[in-house]
């Protein structure tokens, strides 16, 4: 597409960044303007917008807005005359933005009025109501809000000074007004009209300086109710009221006559004309019937004595259009007496902008054509400058009216480019209007001083990563910033130490600014210090580093059940297990929030019996994993260890899920009549297999102990007598039967029967591997190989009770033909 010459224009995507970092960033907005060759971009990091700017093609410059200023939000408004207008919206603000003015490159900017009211659009966008007043440089209006209150006021200076409008002396009937500042003023609606083919709220004319027409009200603000049309023929310094209502005014011959037609929802067929500035009308009809007029279209160039109208005749009708030719009004050319001067002021005050301007225009009344060759000749001469002429950045204006730094700015901070040897111009607290014309005066008094760069010990080291993050993953590259707010830049030595025994010199600052890379081969967590140092002192700063390896995955490790207000171990197992520094949330239950720990493991005493749930998160940098187990709670219970056929470790891929199917076909192999929620196994990892065997209380059986621990009594005579009978045993897959075995131990079988229990499952983990083995050992060399079946069981009258009662229960075996013990049965 077309550019105009001078406009610098990036793709996103392949941006230089704009501190010079060498990194891209493709969050940027763009805004350019052909006479400055200026291209802002915004840069968002951390929550926060940075705001950059490029004059003629140079390296992008940090913008500098005072320093407590924290902008949301920013608005590029005028780029004219070597300056720049912007309206921000800082951090306490919502419905108003503060206008600031910059220097000639568009770097450093000044308040130059704060709290400007602002408004969005029918399609969302955002109004600020400040405008600017064509023909005359340096004239604006703005709505500021100021208790609560909208009020309007005008500057003559580029926002150096500010002032409230002065309301008309009568109204439309010529009757007085009583209007004292500054308890009352004219206030004006800003808004431009979105519409093209209307005049909107105010209107002004380059070919019409001076000349501006406003719909607005008198009192102590700013009214939508009881408004008119007021117009002022000397660039806002006196007023008239010409309307009662809201009307649409447009120019017409190079700004020479105003037409004027009433903004109403009902059909019109009137327009007024005036050639005398609005003092007088004249109504003429456009129409023979009643238009709902949509809008107007002023023809440019020297056809603006035509205006095309087009509207409605009824709600359901076509568009009309009517054209209007005024050229028979006009009687004649305008000659060298139809003309007359006027000087531009500022109340009284001749000088604006540093120079008297004087222009020309038509007189009030003349009804002639300016034509073609009409010209606005304006003539100027400088003034002498004084100190409304100046301002700076980092300065306040007191009431002394005397420049002095704000409490936040250091004057020496300017020179901090500089080396000993060098010279740098110092600001005396003025610095002229960027446009402002004056000469002489006060002019060398303040203007900016050369002088030699003082000698500095460093000052305000920072050192900071470039994506502001404090966390890199092993084996990236980690790229660090150094900056310093003072010090002899040329002369200084910046040594950078990584904190894992490696560390980098620097003769002299400059070549750091690019970013100094670095990569971690271990994770840990890492002081990095910068030490900046030359023959005046010396500073350090100091940043620590986290530097992770993602995780890819957590196990949680509880005990499958716990004794109910008794201390429990719970370790999280991380891999890969050289992550670095890791956070872990735990919670349990139904927790809303977490424990928090930098610790694996975590001991917790659980209160409620049943089953409970434990949850666990781990943190490495941005990588989240989490990871879920339920934990049997009860007061008493009993356990016994398994172990199985050596063929179950063949087929064992020592994963979780397995482990878990093969405890529920465990559960169902047991020759028992008992609830299954008294019946928990639990595979343990690792080979050879084996596993816990958990006998629970039966529900809400706490109140009731003594019975339930005789209940609990009969469970496990059951089920240890089908064990250790060799009675449980299950079909992995075809062909393959696996036959599950009482672990035997010289220590006595896990029970938990009285209050002063204090053993745990987790206890018997230590012997598994021992246990499993030797069990192995047994079956491998002892074992008979013709049949593989158990001892036989000898059955009589004089048996014990639970050798009975499992002879019975192998009776009935017998009788369901179950194939699995025939031999046994047989016996």
């Amino acid at each position: 597409s077309y550019l105009n010459p001078g406009i610098l224009l990036f793709l996103p995507d392949f941006l230089p960044h704009p501190t010079g970092w060498g990194k891209c960033q493709p969050r940027v907005s763009w805004k350019g303007h052909h006479s400055l060759s200026l291209v802002f971009p915004q840069v968002t990091a951390g929550g926060r917008a940075n705001y950059y700017v490029s004059y003629r093609r140079e390296p992008f410059a940090q913008i500098k807005l005072p320093k407590y200023s924290l902008p949301k939000d920013m608005h590029i408004i005028s780029t004219d005359e070597n300056q720049v207008f912007a309206a921000v919206q800082e951090w306490n603000q919502n419905d108003t933005y503060n206008l600031y003015i910059s220097d000639t490159r568009g770097v450093y900017f000044t308040l130059a009025l704060e709290n400007v009211k602002s408004s969005r659009g029918l399609e969302g966008n955002i109004i600020i109501d400040l405008y600017e007043v064509a023909g005359i440089k340096g004239i604006f209006l703005a709505n500021r809000k100021i208790d609560d209150q909208i009020k309007t006021f005008i500057t003559y200076n580029k926002g150096r000074d500010w002032r409230l409008l002065q309301a008309p002396d009568t109204d439309v009937r010529g009757d007085p007004i009583v209007c004292q500042l500054p308890f009352c003023s004219l206030h004006l609606h800003l808004q431009l009209s979105e519409n093209p083919y209307t005049s909107g709220s105010i209107s002004s004319k380059e070919t019409a300086p001076g000349l501006l027409v406003a719909t607005g009200n008198i009192g102590s603000e700013l009214s939508y109710t009881d408004v008119g049309v007021f117009i002022s023929a000397d660039g806002g310094n006196s007023w008239r009221q010409i309307f009662e209502e809201e009307y649409n005014v447009w120019f017409l011959d190079w700004g020479g006559a105003l037409v004027a037609m009433k903004h109403t929802s009902v059909p019109i067929r009137h327009m007024w004309v005036s050639f005398d500035e609005g003092r007088s009308w004249s109504r003429y009809s456009f129409t023979s019937t009643p238009l709902f007029v949509d809008g107007s279209l002023v023809d440019p160039g020297i056809e603006t004595q035509i205006m095309t109208v087009f509207g409605h005749f009824s709600l359901r009708s076509e568009w009309q259009l009517v054209k209007v030719d005024y050229k028979s009004l006009f009687s004649r050319r305008c000659n060298k007496d139809d003309y007359q001067t006027w000087h531009l002021h500022n109340q009284g005050e001749p000088c604006v902008m540093g120079e008297r301007k004087i222009y020309k225009k038509r007189k009030p009344g003349a009804q002639c054509s300016l034509g073609r060759d009409y010209s606005k000749t304006v003539v100027s001469e400088p003034c002498v400058c004084g100190q409304g002429d100046f301002d700076d950045y980092g300065y306040e204006r007191h009431s002394n009216n005397q420049c002095v730094p704000a409490f936040w700015f250091s004057p020496s901070s300017l020179s901090k480019d500089c080396s000993i040897g060098q010279s740098y111009l110092n600001s005396t607290g003025y610095r002229r209007i960027v446009s402002n014309n004056c000469t002489d005066g006060l002019r060398e008094k303040y203007m900016a001083k050369m002088e030699k760069c003082p000698g500095k010990a460093p000052r305000g080291l920072h050192i900071l990563t470039t994506d502001g993050k404090l966390v890199t993953e092993q084996g990236h590259n980690a790229t660090f910033i150094i900056l310093m707010e003072e010090g002899d830049l040329q002369r200084t030595n910046i040594q950078l130490d990584f904190g894992d025994g490696i560390a980098v010199s620097y003769a002299n600052f400059s070549p750091v600014e690019d970013g100094i890379r670095h990569v971690y081969k271990s994770a840990g967590i890492f002081q990095v210090t910068a030490y900046a140092e030359n023959s005046l002192g010396s500073d350090t700063a100091v940043l620590f580093l986290h530097v992770v390896c993602p995780v890819e995955h957590v196990h949680l490790s509880v005990p499958f059940v716990a004794i109910r207000n008794k201390d429990v171990n719970i370790t999280a197992v991380v891999w890969p297990s050289q992550a670095g520094t890791l956070t872990y949330f735990w919670w349990f239950g139904n927790s809303t929030k977490p424990l928090i720990t930098l610790e694996s493991s975590i001991s917790y005493i659980f209160a409620v019996e049943g089953m409970n749930t434990v949850t666990v998160q781990v943190a490495a940098g941005s990588t989240l994993i989490q990871d879920t187990k339920e934990i049997a709670v009860h007061e008493y219970f009993q356990s016994q260890l398994l172990s199985f056929s050596p063929n179950l470790d063949y087929h064992n891929p020592d994963i979780p899920e397995w482990r878990q199917d093969i405890g529920k076909v465990i559960k169902r192999a047991l020759v028992t009549g008992i609830p299954d929620e008294q019946i928990l196994v639990a595979v343990f990892p690792g080979l050879p297999t084996s596993a816990e065997l958990f006998i629970l209380p039966h529900k809400n059986a706490t109140e009731r102990r003594k019975s339930s621990e005789a209940d609990l009594e009969q469970v496990v005579e059951i089920l240890f007598n089908a064990l250790n009978q060799n009675l449980v045993q299950f079909e992995l897959k075809p062909g393959v039967e696996v036959i599950v075995y009482v672990t035997q131990l010289t220590l006595a079988p896990l029970v938990d029967s009285s209050t002063g229990h204090s053993s745990s499952a987790m206890l018997m983990l230590l012997s598994v591997v021992f246990v499993g083995l030797a069990v192995f050992l047994v079956y491998k060399f002892k074992r008979r190989p013709s049949t593989g079946l158990p001892p036989q069981t000898q059955c009589s009258e004089s048996s014990p009770r639970a050798q009975k009662s499992s002879c019975d229960r192998l009776q009935q075996m017998c009788l369901s033909h179950r194939p699995e013990i025939g031999t046994l049965c047989a016996h």
